[in-house]
């Protein structure tokens, strides 16, 4: 059970509009800086992310199908807004794991209830 389509329409129009003001800073928080696969704009979206050994990963609560996800797909590349510093990354890459092990343990719990097993995986420029 990924977070369904009316949740994501709420965030999208309250808690987004809170998050954006603390993503950038807030611990396991970030805002991805992408453009938009069609019109070129450019989006910042906030984000719950995680560091790896060369980079982050992102649990897709979602699913792989947000708009904010082909986008990054597509242009293989972003910027995430990270703990106040900018951080270019690169290689972008959806993986679909049913254990989870990239996530912090408490965070694969919480993960397990809602049935979430995608993930995207970015590497430091």
């Amino acid at each position: 059970m990924v977070l369904s389509k009316r949740v994501a329409r709420f965030n999208r129009v309250a808690t987004n509009q809170v998050l954006k003001h603390i993503a950038g800073w807030a611990p396991g928080f970030a805002i991805v800086v992408h453009k938009g696969r069609k019109s070129g704009r450019e989006f910042r979206t906030p984000i719950n992310v995680f560091r790896t050994k060369d980079g982050f990963v992102v649990a897709l609560t979602y699913g792989p199908d947000a708009d904010w996800v082909k986008n990054v797909l597509a242009a293989g590349r972003c910027t995430l807004v990270f703990r106040r510093k900018k951080v270019a990354v690169h290689g972008a890459e959806l993986v679909h794991d049913e254990s989870r092990q990239a996530m912090p343990v408490p965070i694969r719990q919480v993960l397990g209830l809602l049935d979430v097993h995608d993930f995207l995986l970015l590497k430091r420029d």
